[in-house]
């Protein structure tokens, strides 16, 4: 059983890649069963001790909307923070931030969307009038000091209105890029982008300054999708260990692209990305145990009840 790729790499993309990692927030908020405190605190501590830097921790929005991120206030106050870990949490409005101010947050991300339908759906906010909601959010917390993050949701489809205009992206995208945010991270919410579209995207963009992605594996294009990121030059991907997750608002949205499997991809692609797949792949395992089911990562899958043997391939 091999449990490391084979390393040849390819020609034009980066010799590095950052993984944003969203399992523990974006991750566990779809999951229906109530997550103790105590394991999301752990699952965040072996993140970082598999050598993630960024590693988005929960959300402050209101427990109606996103029961299992009730414990946002508890889960931060008896965080052990690592030394050059970044811990963003997600931000939907003021109030939201003042609780991230009260507990030391020095990085947030906000949520806008692509399309009209999912801004109503998901903010109760038209397209115009969800920038009345984080505008003012982004400026405080800018005054503040902090860094502040964006997501765009939808970006390549809408399960109500079809195909999203690469032109409405942009237009979105450009405005919450305007109001201070330094990272943009382009959202395939429903799983239906293909890789060319994603190089399209890209390029209406005018190239990937500042630009993330952020993948969901519904129809399995996440890896593909990401291989021609990185080929347009983007650097940072989002990712959930385990492939858990999904959007609690659109119910065709399926898990994030796994953490594991991007890492293989990337290991084989001769890209480093700081991870320790062995730890990855542990956590997950573990992960799967607490939440009573296994991990959707082909990885783990393939990893995580097979022993080493001295016929391993290493790097």
């Amino acid at each position: 059983m091999m449990r490391e790729p084979y390393r040849i790499p390819a020609a034009g993309l980066p010799e590095r890649v950052t993984i944003y990692e969203v399992g523990p927030r974006d991750g566990l908020q779809n999951e229906s069963a109530i997550v103790p405190v105590e394991v999301k605190a752990e699952f965040v501590a072996r993140l970082a001790a598999a050598g993630h830097r960024v590693i988005e921790t929960t959300s402050f929005v209101h427990p109606t909307w996103v029961p299992q991120l009730a414990d946002a206030s508890e889960l931060l106050a008896g965080l052990e923070r690592v030394p050059g870990v970044r811990y963003p949490v997600l931000v939907p409005n003021q109030r939201g931030l003042d609780r991230a101010l009260e507990h030391g947050v020095r990085e947030i991300a906000v949520f806008a969307s692509a399309t009209e339908t999912f801004a109503r759906k998901n903010l109760n906010r038209t397209l115009e009038s969800q920038f009345e909601m984080f505008g003012p959010v982004v400026a405080r917390a800018l005054d503040h000091g902090l860094t502040v993050r964006a997501y765009v949701s939808m970006c390549f489809g809408d399960p109500w209105e079809g195909p999203t205009p690469a032109g409405q992206v942009v237009a979105v995208g450009r405005r919450l890029l305007d109001l201070g945010c330094s990272e943009l991270s382009l959202g395939d919410t429903v799983g239906v982008g293909t890789p060319g579209h994603v190089s399209a995207l890209i390029e209406a963009f005018g190239g990937p300054s500042r630009l993330a992605v952020h993948f969901h594996d519904t129809y399995g294009q996440a890896l593909a999708n990401t291989l021609a990121a990185l080929q347009a030059g983007v650097t940072v991907v989002d990712a959930s260990t385990g492939g858990i997750g999904g959007c609690p608002y659109a119910e065709s949205a399926t898990g994030n692209l796994a953490t594991e499997d991007l890492v293989w991809m990337l290991h084989g692609l001769g890209v480093e990305t700081g991870l320790n797949l062995e730890s990855l792949v542990e956590t997950s395992t573990w992960l799967a145990a607490k939440l009573g089911r296994p991990s959707p990562s082909r990885v783990v899958q393939a990893l995580g009840t097979a022993p080493a043997t001295d016929q391993d391939v290493k790097e």
